[in-house]
């Protein structure tokens, strides 16, 4: 069978030919304020990091503007309630690399910022990303490196924001039914299913 796969960088230049003028200048070594608008109407985020186990890509979403602007070099975010597995943190010990992917609802391009973290438990952070008076957990300090916008091609192809994409829920396997299936029955997953509303309003934060 002939080897299809590309194996080095030269190959695969070759294949996709040379980087546009515009992708070139659209990356920054800070936050342009054009990219900040972007990060203050964001509510969403995916947290890319690496460490001993693997790669890891974490949700993270609050309020718009949940990511918070330190300087032009310098982001907040806030480490909320969660299982407690604690993948990305881990990663960061191990590796200070990170990556974050911003959306914005009804938009179609993405910011990706690229830097390194440090987590913080400084009071003043703490108090800083606080909701409803309770404060994060931690607070991951990102230096940025890089900084640029993605074009809307993706989001196009997959009609992420039309609302007739929308599928029911019920269509797919609840969390509980996930559970159950994962843990071998170990865990009840019609009691996972019935309690989780009511956990989740009483731990979001």
């Amino acid at each position: 069978m002939t080897d299809h796969i590309i194996r080095d960088v030269a190959s695969l230049e070759a294949l996709y030919g040379e980087v546009s003028l515009g992708a070139s200048l659209k990356e920054m070594p800070y936050l342009h304020p054009h990219y900040a608008a972007l990060i203050k109407a964001s509510p969403f985020a995916i947290l890319a990091t690496s460490g001993p186990g693997g790669l890891d890509a974490s949700p993270r979403g609050d309020p718009p503007g949940f990511v918070e602007i330190l300087d032009d070099k310098t982001l907040l975010l806030a480490d909320r309630r969660g299982n407690n597995r604690v993948d990305s943190l881990r990663n960061v010990i191990a590796d200070p690399r990170v990556a974050l992917l911003f959306l914005v609802p009804g938009v179609g391009e993405t910011l990706r910022v690229n830097g390194t973290a440090e987590i913080s438990v400084a009071p003043e952070l703490m108090q800083r990303l606080a909701i409803a008076g309770k404060e994060p957990r931690t607070v991951l300090v990102i230096h940025i490196d890089t900084v640029f916008f993605q074009c809307s091609r993706a989001l196009v192809r997959s009609e992420l924001w039309n609302p007739a994409r929308q599928i029911e829920r019920s269509a797919l396997p609840s969390p509980g039914q996930m559970l159950a299936a994962t843990s071998e029955a170990r865990i009840d997953g019609e009691a996972y299913d019935r309690a989780l509303p009511e956990r989740l309003k009483v731990t979001l934060y």
